[in-house]
């Protein structure tokens, strides 16, 4: 008589896909100066001013990361999504970020989606109300905004839309539970250039200001 074949064990390890052939970066330039000027203005003031999300029961301090032009990647076969601005509480940065798995968001390996995405709207031809809208919601990230100050697709600057079940509702504001903070459009300069941008508040309504304006 046989031996009894014996069950796989519940102890096996999951082995994560390789990224090793997935093209993580393709220099591509940013769109025109502002636009890189306002993707640093909103990842600045939060690095430099903010203190995170509202704690937890545990009242410890909650991590978080914000990039500007770095590819989210949802499976290891679809072609990724590149926000201007993204932010995702409760996750790391990986020690070394000269590894592949450490170089963009992966989603597998972050263990979530962003919790809030920014486009900057800087022609007719990104899709912020289209393709890329729609690739957000398949995606089922929380918050989706797009600033266009220059009226390229919308005579509403700032809107802002919130996932309901698996669908995009527009809000009435531009305010964020989650993390705490609003954005808001702003008139003034920042690295001597005079213009509208878009930037973080806090619950109050208070500006977080950049490094250099913590400075002055």
């Amino acid at each position: 008589m046989s031996a009894p074949s014996q069950a796989p064990s519940r102890s096996s390890a999951v082995i994560a896909p390789d990224v090793s052939s997935i093209v993580t970066e393709d220099d591509t330039p940013v769109d025109n100066i502002y636009s890189e000027k306002q993707q640093r203005l909103l990842t600045d003031a939060l690095y430099t001013s903010w203190a995170g999300p509202p704690p937890e029961e545990d009242g410890l301090p909650r991590p978080f990361v914000a990039t500007a032009n770095v590819g989210v990647f949802s499976t290891p076969t679809d072609p990724p999504v590149v926000p201007d601005v993204l932010v995702s509480l409760d996750v790391r940065f990986g020690e070394d970020v000269r590894e592949k798995e450490h170089r963009t968001y992966f989603v597998w390996i972050f263990g979530k989606v962003p919790d809030v995405v920014i486009e900057v709207v800087s022609n007719r031809e990104g899709e912020e109300f289209g393709k890329k809208k729609r690739k957000y919601q398949r995606m089922l990230v929380p918050s989706y905004v797009v600033w266009d100050p220059a009226g390229w697709l919308s005579e509403t600057p700032l809107q802002t839309f919130e996932l309901r079940g698996s669908l995009y509702i527009k809000k009435r504001d531009a305010l964020f539970e989650a993390l705490g903070l609003g954005l808001v459009p702003w008139e003034g300069s920042f690295e001597g250039h005079v213009s509208t941008w878009l930037r973080w508040v806090d619950a109050a309504g208070t500006l977080l200001p950049t490094g250099a304006e913590r400075a002055l």
